[in-house]
């Protein structure tokens, strides 16, 4: 805690007086997570990130969940929250509902100075199934439709290989989450499931191992997209700018800061993410194509 004092007096001292009127008129900011696993799991991971920003800026926060992708789009679209961590699916989605009026402005970078990430088709490693054409009349959970590599990159990639998932598929339910699709896979309720990873060693399978909801060696992956750009960390154009530069500025500082939290909140043990880079819409502006291709093809 005292680590988190000192970096919030630095980083207050570099801020001009001005720049802290914005705290008289948000008390509380609050930050929307999507709902990739559980939400216990979820609050409880994203506690320590609650306290370091709480003491940084000298603000209250809260983390703000929903039952689905489209709760947090909404409520960011809405003027019901100030950030968003989002995929860049989702964040397609609040630009399209806000009309413009939110932006990106940091994404995660790997050890390796990787910035994007991939999505992948999952099965049971005991199914005999070992690529796209043994899941032919099978069931393919996608995750929400709302997620980037859990719907959006998937069904575009596949179409563009030649598979038609309404007929190719004889399902292609979604499951709500990426856990919920493993988890699904796992207990033999669907064949497949769209999820995604950094690399072998760090995804959502992963981490779920890790955390023991699922066994080492029961989910193997058979399909990999194209690299996805990583989410964006998403805010609101009409918010004051000292206030987006003081927080953004204040998780630039985090990896460094408070290296534990920073390391539960994009991963856990499985992280390998460094750190944050400046983002803008123009490497966002591909997902809102493909969006509109697939939203065109959906009406057709």
């Amino acid at each position: 805690m005292r680590l988190f004092a000192t970096t919030a007096l630095i980083l207050l001292a570099a801020v001009p007086a001005f720049a802290q009127d914005w705290k008289a008129d948000y008390k509380t900011v609050k930050f929307g997570i999507l709902s990739g696993e559980n939400e216990q799991d979820r609050l409880a991971r994203w506690k320590g990130f609650e306290t370091y920003m709480e003491t940084t800026l000298g603000v209250d926060v809260e983390i703000f969940t929903a039952g689905n992708y489209d709760g947090v789009i909404q409520a960011l679209a809405a003027d019901q929250i100030e950030f968003a961590y989002l995929g860049s699916s989702a964040y397609a989605a609040a630009y399209t509902a806000s009309e413009g009026g939110v932006q990106p402005i940091l994404a995660t970078e790997s050890m390796t100075g990787a910035t994007g990430y991939f999505s992948t088709i999952v099965v049971r490693c005991d199914s005999g199934i070992k690529t796209i054409d043994d899941l032919k009349g099978k069931v393919l959970a996608f995750a929400d439709p709302d997620s980037t590599s859990g719907y959006a990159v998937p069904l575009y990639n596949l179409v563009q290989q030649g598979f038609d998932p309404e007929t190719f598929f004889s399902g292609i339910p979604f499951s709500g989450s990426h856990e919920a699709g493993v988890q699904g896979v796992v207990n033999k309720q669907f064949d497949a499931a769209a999820t995604n990873q950094d690399n072998e060693k760090s995804g959502v399978y992963q981490l779920m191992v890790s955390k023991g909801m699922i066994k080492e060696g029961e989910i193997c992956v058979i399909w990999e997209s194209p690299e996805i750009t990583n989410g964006p960390i998403t805010t609101r154009n009409n918010l004051p700018q000292p206030m987006i530069d003081e927080v953004k500025a204040a998780l630039m500082g985090l990896p460094a800061a408070a290296p534990d939290v920073y390391k539960e909140i994009t991963g856990g043990e499985t992280s390998t993410d460094k750190g944050y880079i400046e983002v803008n819409h123009e490497r966002y502006q591909w997902i809102i194509d493909m969006r509109a291709w697939i939203k065109a093809n959906r009406k057709s």
